[in-house]
């Protein structure tokens, strides 16, 4: 007599199947024979895939160092223009300033001495201010240095000898010119 064939959740190995058929010859149902076989040969579980990491993402590589450079040239460039550009939109060659300055010094020593003069800034005149206002600032200082908390004796003194100074100042009938 012919057997139908039986289908499977899972395919049974060789040696289960002959042990099925050697311990029930009469044919079981095919929903018990499903629950019967899937409890009795437990699957593994899959297994990861073989590839490493970066033969998995090999498509992924050449973006990230691409990107990666970019990025890289774009900070290098943002900070080389940052260097070049001063005020003046000039940058002083530091080598060549320091040559000509040795052959200067050179030429100076054997031939008189020339110096020129710093360039003299003008000088700028102020209004005097009044007295009443700086008697008032002299005030609004002895204020903030009253509230000073001195760290050590030196420190402390030192404070009160400023503040003496500030007092003499607001009692004063005319106050020095600044």
């Amino acid at each position: 007599m012919a057997e139908s064939p039986k289908l499977y959740v899972n395919k049974p190995k060789k040696a289960q199947l002959k042990q099925q058929q050697a311990s029930s010859p009469t044919p079981e149902p095919p929903s018990s024979m499903a629950s019967s076989t899937s409890a009795g040969s437990a699957s593994p579980p899959p297994q990861p895939p073989k590839e490493s990491f970066i033969r998995r993402y090999k498509y992924l590589w050449p973006m990230l160092l691409a990107v990666n450079f970019s990025i890289g040239a774009y900070l290098f460039m943002r900070t080389k223009k940052k260097d070049v550009g001063t005020e003046e939109g000039v940058m002083p060659d530091v080598p060549a300033a320091s040559v000509s300055t040795v052959a200067a010094s050179v030429v100076s020593e054997k031939e008189t001495e020339v110096t020129t003069p710093p360039p003299l800034q003008p000088v700028i005149v102020r209004e005097p201010i009044p007295e009443n206002q700086q008697r008032e600032l002299f005030k609004w200082i002895l204020e903030e240095k009253r509230r000073v908390k001195p760290k050590d004796q030196e420190e402390k003194r030192r404070i009160d000898e400023e503040k003496a100074v500030l007092k003499h100042f607001i009692r004063a009938k005319s106050l020095p010119a600044l």
